[in-house]
């Protein structure tokens, strides 16, 4: 009788005070500012910031005004570097802007498709792809959120890391940080969590072994399950010793550098595109959210335990080039089935997924931190097509 196969499988997480994802905050609190003004503004905004400075640039087709440094002060003072002695004041930073419009050869393929060029009439048709690529969604089982379990739990600790320094609980935590889950699978089963890594920036009057004490206590013990810890579990806090100095003064930041984080923690393939700062008529971003959407509803109907879905574009055209789909063997239909399934119930052209998924709201900045997927609140986590995915399924069953 042979034996499950036993594997680790680590994802990480990182703080909204992690220079990145303050770039990705800034980034998208500015599109939600221009989105809230004008909904059909292009936006392609990414930032910057290393010890005093936070830099905008990118390319921004809109009709009305924002006052970028006022956002970029408010997005850091909202995150928490508030006083120089942190290596980052959101008062006193310099701003630096470079924005230009869209380019215009962009915009011809954006503003009307192949497609639409061709003559159809189906307003759907009407926008083009703003850039090729691949996109990946993903949906599985192993939790409530239909998420993999190394990054769900890995987005919980250091959203609680912030939470206890927000509220004063733990009032020597600073917005730096990071976590990181390894979690024991036998065969597709997560059995444990093998090991917990947790590095948090903190004054300079905080001992490590108190620091290490309450963020075991306090933070990590109130969020991985009880049965999922045992007594090989390792707990690593602080690996390297003090982390006084963090955030922009102890590394530069850059938009779109966690997009591993920002996604399913390496448990999936990836397309390599960023999402913060693009307006939906990115694919890179809107057609991951409709990816995502599609597979969390099909698991969420009982059609696949896990599933992974490939969609691509070309730039300047509306209908994708390609859909793919593996359900590592645990779906209902077999994978062909399964794309032709999701090709007569999803519509994948930009402005339907546009439409589908409102998403031309300000709804982004809040998508900067924690991942986009697996979180309340968002339209392309409803479960609204389960049903509707089951009934259209039906036919493939009495085949």
């Amino acid at each position: 009788m042979s034996k499950e196969k036993i594997r680790m499988f680590t994802s990480e997480s990182v703080t909204e005070g992690h220079p990145d994802k303050i770039c990705d905050a800034i980034s998208d609190a500015i599109l939600d500012e221009i989105i809230s003004k004008d909904p059909n503004a292009r936006v392609a905004c990414e930032t910057t910031v290393c010890t005093g400075m936070v830099m905008v640039m990118g390319e921004i087709s809109t009709n009305c005004y924002v006052d970028i440094p006022s956002i970029v002060r408010r997005t850091v003072k909202e995150i928490g570097y508030t006083r120089a002695k942190y290596g980052f004041d959101a008062d006193t930073c310099a701003v630096i802007t470079s924005i230009n419009e869209q380019s215009a050869d962009i915009a011809l393929g954006v503003d009307n498709s192949s497609e639409y060029k061709t003559n159809s009439r189906d307003d759907a048709d009407k926008i083009g792809a703003g850039d090729q690529g691949m996109m990946f969604g993903f949906a599985c089982n192993e939790t409530k959120e239909l998420m993999p379990l190394p990054i769900t739990l890995a987005h919980k600790l250091t959203k609680k890391l912030s939470e206890v320094r927000k509220s004063g609980q733990l009032n020597y935590i600073l917005p730096d940080g990071k976590s990181q889950v390894t979690v024991e699978y036998r065969g597709d089963k997560a059995v444990r969590v093998d090991t917990v890594v947790i590095s948090s920036q903190h004054t300079s009057d905080v001992s490590m072994e108190k620091l290490r004490e309450d963020i075991k206590n306090q933070v990590i013990l109130p969020v991985i399950p009880k049965e999922l810890i045992d007594k090989n579990t390792k707990f690593l806090i602080n690996p390297t010793g003090r982390f006084e100095i963090g955030g922009p003064h102890g590394d530069s930041g850059l938009t779109g550098r966690k997009i591993i984080v920002d996604t399913y923690g390496g448990y999936c393939a990836h397309g390599g595109g960023a999402f913060s700062g693009k307006d939906p008529t990115k694919v890179d971003r809107s057609a991951a959210y409709m990816s995502r959407y599609i597979c969390k509803n099909i698991v969420a109907a009982g059609l696949a335990d896990k599933i992974e879905m490939e969609v691509s574009y070309a730039i300047g055209v509306a209908k994708p080039v390609s859909i793919c789909v593996n359900t590592f063997g645990t779906g209902k239909l077999d994978d062909n089935d399964m794309q032709n399934l999701i090709a007569e119930t999803f519509d994948m052209r930009p402005k339907a997924i546009i439409d589908k998924l409102n998403l031309r709201q300000p709804v982004y900045r809040q998508t900067s931190a924690y991942g986009h997927f697996g979180r309340d609140g968002f339209a392309w986590e409803k479960t609204d097509m389960a049903e509707m995915l089951k009934q259209n399924a039906k036919k493939y069953f009495s085949r």
